[in-house]
């Protein structure tokens, strides 16, 4: 079953109230920051810190949406439409490159 970002943030959302698991924003986004960390480790321990070229590992599905499910709960407790978010990073990323060939900012 696919999900929009859309659908996806509502599913978490729900998920968190029926679960009564609300947050304030700063909790969020250090709960995201933690998961990225996991996800590094997995990646870390998946290619023997690099010794070893990486391969995709049922600890990495799980920790990327454990990072998913952190990051659309931020969008949660910020109030923001993260589908609408994601369209204007596009859309701002596309320009750069238009205008400088470059997606990246500041260089």
């Amino acid at each position: 079953m696919e999900d929009t970002s859309r659908d996806a943030q509502c599913r978490v959302a729900a998920f968190l109230a029926v679960h009564d698991l609300q947050a304030p924003l700063a909790e969020r986004l250090l709960d995201l920051v933690s998961e990225v960390g996991e996800l590094s480790k997995t990646m870390l321990n998946a290619s023997d810190y690099g010794r070893v070229p990486f391969a995709v590992t049922e600890a990495w599905r799980e920790e990327l949406g454990d990072v998913a499910f952190s990051l659309l709960s931020v969008a949660v407790a910020s109030e923001v439409d993260l589908a609408e978010a994601l369209d204007a990073a596009l859309d701002k990323m596309t320009r750069r490159i238009a205008e400088s060939g470059d997606a990246a900012s500041g260089r």
